[in-house]
């Protein structure tokens, strides 16, 4: 009963010690309360436990291994086939979105070479009709200053349209560009599990 209750003292103070370290006949003689022998005896026994129990515990069934594999296999073609589904979407949605600033794009180049046709010739028949004014000067002064005055009016308005038009473009144009560059990050990251799931 005595050598039962030195073996349970340095079996409890084996596994107390080995939570932070590794114990140690003078731990364990220490923390047990028993003599050198003692401890050096039972905590060899306790280590040969330990590991016994350790090995049993390691050797698993070879059908759960399968399982276990069959499941993550299971689970990875899951998670490929999410991310594939949502890389499908994605791409989608910025090729609608590219689609819509291209045409965007187009349309506000439309409008700008328009406005600068109509500016060209509304300049063209402004100037004629200055020319036109300057040559009856003598007897219509006023009516050149204002055509004069129509012609820088029109230009200026002509000139804030454009500026308009091209601010617009130049907009859309960084749009498209940042499109790109986010399609391009996304199908980076989705690639190594395409990669991943080919191999």
């Amino acid at each position: 009963m005595a050598e039962q209750s030195v073996k349970a003292r340095v079996y409890a103070a084996a596994e107390q010690i080995s939570t932070e370290k590794n114990p140690t006949v003078a731990t364990v003689r220490e923390a047990a309360g028993v003599s050198n022998a003692d401890a050096g005896r039972y905590l060899k026994e306790w280590r040969a436990e330990r590991d016994s129990a350790g090995s049993k515990i390691a050797a698993t069934p070879t059908i759960i291994t399968e399982q276990a594999l069959r499941l993550a296999g299971t689970v990875w073609a899951a998670a490929v086939s999410t991310a594939t589904a949502e890389h499908a979407i994605i791409e989608k949605a910025w090729r609608d979105e590219k689609t819509h600033k291209d045409r965007e794009i187009n349309e506000l180049a439309t409008d700008l070479d328009h406005a600068t046709r109509s500016h060209q010739e509304a300049v063209k028949e402004l100037r004629f009709q200055v020319e036109e004014a300057n040559q009856a000067a003598r007897d219509s002064a006023s009516a050149a200053a204002e055509a004069r005055e129509q012609l820088a009016l029109a230009e200026r308005r002509h000139a804030d349209e454009l500026s308009v038009l091209k601010s617009q473009l130049a907009e859309a144009r960084a749009t498209v560009m940042t499109l790109q560059q986010t399609q391009d990050a996304l199908i980076a990251r989705i690639q190594p599990s395409r990669e991943e799931t080919g191999a």
